[in-house]
């Protein structure tokens, strides 16, 4: 156990895992979404704190315009684990399976959201 002065907030997140968060949205999720363009999924930038099902501009499946979410750390991580069975009836089937990349994702997606990540937790 380290003292109290050597620890590091469990907040705190590292430039590089936030590089490697970017890295993997973009082999990962890019192909259907982009930060600030409605594509085959709706934009990313901002979403973390976002009510789920929200971009007025784009057009969501049911399941996601009545999912009653915000995005944060646990939600965004569990929707990434099985989209189908978060919510039922989304046309979203890509799972990302390994913790570590969904974290670093989250990391890089939270980095570039004006929400406080005090309040979206």
């Amino acid at each position: 156990m380290t003292s109290q002065g050597d620890s590091v907030p469990p907040y705190a997140v590292s430039e590089q895992l936030v590089v490697k968060g970017e890295e993997l949205y973009k082999r990962r999720c890019g192909g259907c979404h982009s930060l600030d363009n409605n594509r085959i999924g709706p934009r990313h930038r901002d979403v973390y704190g976002r009510k789920a099902g929200t971009v007025a501009d784009y057009k969501y499946s049911k399941a996601l315009r009545n999912l009653d979410v915000i995005w944060t750390d646990q939600t965004l991580d569990e929707w990434l684990v099985n989209p189908t069975a978060f919510a039922k009836g989304t046309s979203m089937g890509f799972r990302l399976k390994k913790a570590d990349e969904r974290h670093a994702i989250i990391e890089y997606l939270k980095s570039l959201s004006s929400a406080s990540s005090a309040n979206a937790q």
